[in-house]
């Protein structure tokens, strides 16, 4: 890399790192944040879910403004709005204004994750694009590592109102850097699907509402009703998307073999993975009554792990292609949920350790291959659209999996303690415990199912040669 790409993907790797230690702070906090501005848990919740709704609602069409008036432009602009909506959210006089502060940080964070890839696009040529998506997974793995660490060590000496000002000096800093080093190739031109963003929005919002309110409720007519509209309305965006003009999800661009089964395989992962992280997270706490600083360190080795190994295994993805990398990396995976499924109440947490390795592994190995897969088969002139859609596809399966963790959590024990073991408040005794590794054993076994559909949906990709333009398939 040249003076300049290094300067671009430090700028990039910031981005990434404040997003992804943002999200791991705000868990760790939740508790606190919950009790100090005397909040319900079900509505402190949605300062998370609403977090996640904005971004994978609103990804794809940033992206697409992003192809009209410049990705450079408007990753500096997402910069500055993630920076102001860290301000809002530290002076947040309430849950409520907390919850539309973090709306704010969303709309800024999909600025950048729609922009990125973009720019990784627009800067590095297809044989090198791997490592350079190394690089950015490095500045996830660390802004979630960070966020952990410094999530416990600024709530508890500091206040939460911290874990927010902390982006403050880095989004300058990095603001600054972009204006000054990110400039845009090419622009052209693009309709936005704003009929798209709201039915889409409309589905997840329904779908999340349902699987939040079943675990306040149980089963009941509200939920229930919810859940059907939310299906409704995931018939309605297909029907659309398929008959309009500039869909979210473009449709004749996944005509590409490789580019559409690395975007559902990014989806599955996405899916199956994060959730079996909340619930190991609630089996440290909940079962083995860790605080949620310690239960959260026994799971920094996959984070190490992940973040010493992307930039290689990003390099070996621009020597070999993603097919046999990325899906070994769903193997690894797989292999790291089934040791969680052997935990009981008495199991040696040296072994949390080892499938906490096991996970960083694979996760090194599948998103920087199969990221680069996605922008080096992208059509060119559309890498914003390409980009957006593979966050808005990633960032709609973290939201299904959050909202899984959620429910199987509170299907598993009574509801309120449910809760309380979600937030760290207290731990389970006696056969409530034994019933909640049940629960978790289940739902980490339909994790492996469905982490398997990415594996299987990885390796039909088959095989691409880098540096070439990218072919589409009948």
């Amino acid at each position: 890399m040249d003076t300049k790409q290094k300067v671009i993907i430090s700028v990039l790797m910031l981005g990434t790192l404040m997003g992804s230690l943002d999200s791991t702070i705000v868990i760790l906090a939740f508790p606190t944040i919950s009790e100090s501005l005397h909040a319900a848990f079900i509505t402190t919740l949605w300062m998370i879910l609403i977090y996640l709704l904005v971004v994978a609602v609103c990804t794809t069409q940033l992206g697409r403004i992003g192809d009209i008036y410049g990705r450079s432009r408007m990753f500096n602009a997402g910069f500055g709005i993630f920076t102001l909506g860290s301000l809002f959210c530290g002076l947040s006089p309430g849950i409520y204004w907390l919850i539309a502060s973090r709306g704010i940080q969303a709309v800024g964070g999909a600025l950048m994750q729609a922009n990125s890839g973009a720019i990784i696009a627009d800067t590095f040529p297809p044989n090198v694009r791997g490592t350079a998506f190394g690089y950015i997974s490095l500045g996830w793995t660390s802004g979630a590592m960070l966020g952990i660490v410094l999530g416990g060590i600024i709530t508890t000496y500091f206040g939460w109102e911290y874990i927010f000002f902390i982006n403050i000096p880095i989004g300058i800093a990095a603001t600054i850097l972009g204006f000054r080093y990110l400039t845009d190739n090419s622009r052209v031109h693009a309709r936005l699907d704003i009929t798209g963003m709201i039915l889409l929005g409309a589905a997840l919002t329904f779908l999340s509402f349902a699987g939040v309110d079943f675990a306040t409720e149980g089963t009941a007519a509200l939920n229930i009703a919810a859940f059907c509209i939310g299906l409704v309305f995931i018939v309605i965006f297909v029907l659309f998307e398929r008959r309009t003009e500039r869909p979210i999800i473009d449709f004749s661009a996944l005509h590409n073999r490789i580019l559409r089964y690395s975007m559902l395989a990014a989806f599955f992962l996405s899916l199956g993975y994060l959730s079996v992280v909340f619930l190991i997270t609630m089996y440290l706490q909940g079962i083995r009554a860790l605080s949620p600083l310690d239960a959260a360190l026994l799971l920094t080795p996959g984070y190490v792990v992940g973040s010493l190994l992307s930039p290689y295994m990003g390099k070996l993805s621009d020597r070999y292609g993603a097919r046999a990398l990325a899906t070994s990396g769903t193997v690894m995976l797989i292999i790291a949920t089934l040791i969680y499924v052997t935990f009981r109440v008495d199991t040696p947490l040296w072994e949390v350790l080892v499938a906490s390795g096991v996970s960083g592994l694979g996760t090194a190995m599948f998103f920087p291959s199969n990221n680069s897969a996605v922008m080096a088969n992208a059509p060119e002139g559309s890498y914003g659209g390409i980009s957006g859609i593979l966050r808005t596809m990633q960032n709609t399966g973290i939201l299904g999996s959050f909202v899984i963790a959620i429910t199987v959590s509170a299907a598993s024990i009574p509801r309120d303690v449910a809760f309380e073991v979600f937030i760290g408040t207290t731990n389970l005794v006696g056969g409530v415990s034994d019933a909640f590794i049940r629960g978790i054993d289940a739902a980490l076994l339909a994790a492996v199912i469905i982490i398997g559909i990415a594996g299987v949906l990885s390796w039909m990709r088959g095989h691409e040669t880098r540096g070439s333009a990218p072919a589409v398939d009948p």
